[in-house]
């Protein structure tokens, strides 16, 4: 499946791109450097079996061990400690990054309800783009029965364009489907 999408790129994005912006050279089109899933979990300081919940869930959906993220600070109120384990989070690059976007884009989004498209503002202003989901059962690999609570998570894509235009223009040749 993520050759079909590295195909894709390699023959008809390259040459879209470098109709589209003039570039000069192959190497400057634009391209998926990498993808990371974040998942948050404000119940693992009392809970620490919520965790490990969340972080199976990230590894089916993603299909690679997942790490855990720490606290760095100390936070009286909300009663966090600096080295507590609070989410988890996954890294994707090369075949399992592009296999990743394909199922999100064709397989996950239009599972969203009332969903009419992501924004197209969510770009950080250096090229990458950053998307939240409210709930993890939207991705087939996880079984609707077998969840004991709906959590979000944030993925950001990460390229090697410039500007906020051309990693729009890269994404929307992935089939990402933005908001008109």
């Amino acid at each position: 499946m993520s050759s079909r999408l590295k195909d894709l790129y390699n023959n008809e994005i390259v040459d879209a791109m470098t109709k589209k912006f003039g570039y000069k050279n192959v190497m400057e089109v634009p391209k998926l450097d990498k993808i990371v899933i974040n998942m948050g979990v404000g119940e693992a300081k009392e809970n620490s079996k919520v965790l490990d919940v969340a972080v199976r869930e990230l590894e089916t959906i993603a299909g690679q061990k997942a790490v855990l993220t720490r606290a760095k600070n100390s936070i009286a109120n909300f009663k966090i400690r600096e080295g507590m384990a609070i989410g988890c989070k996954v890294t994707l690059r090369s075949d399992k990054m592009y296999e990743f976007l394909d199922r999100l884009v064709n397989l996950a989004l239009p599972r969203v309800r009332d969903f009419r498209g992501v924004s197209a503002d969510s770009f950080d202003g250096r090229g990458n783009y950053a998307l939240g989901l409210k709930e993890q059962i939207i991705f087939p690999e996880i079984e609707y029965d077998k969840i004991d609570k709906v959590r979000g998570m944030d993925i950001i894509v990460v390229t090697t364009a410039k500007t906020d235009e051309e990693a729009r223009e890269l994404l929307r040749l992935f089939n990402m489907p933005f908001k008109r």
